[in-house]
């Protein structure tokens, strides 16, 4: 579970920053792939335990990331290669 931090707009999006927590976060990359509530989206930015992401206007439309404010909970599901690697580094 992770946490909305802050959301911006940003030109014709709204850019929302996450704090993952600690055993997530290590797995999340720029340009990497996370499901958040469900709804894969292309992670921005990194920085310690945040990540940001860009939600286009119909995304926040039909989708429930349309409703999130600061301090809402969201579930996150990290890329399954991120997974792989991570087991693979643990076995050499």
């Amino acid at each position: 579970v992770g946490e909305v931090v802050s959301i911006m707009p940003e030109g014709g999006s709204r850019r929302i920053l996450f704090r993952a927590p600690a055993p997530l976060h290590r797995f999340i990359a720029p340009k990497g792939s996370i499901a958040i509530e469900g709804v894969s989206l292309t992670v921005n930015e990194v920085e310690d335990e945040t990540f940001g992401v860009n939600i286009i206007p119909h995304t926040g439309e039909v989708t429930t990331l349309g409703r999130l404010e600061p301090g809402s909970k969201v579930n996150l599901e990290i890329d399954v290669l991120a997974r792989y690697v991570a087991r693979w580094q643990e076995t050499v």
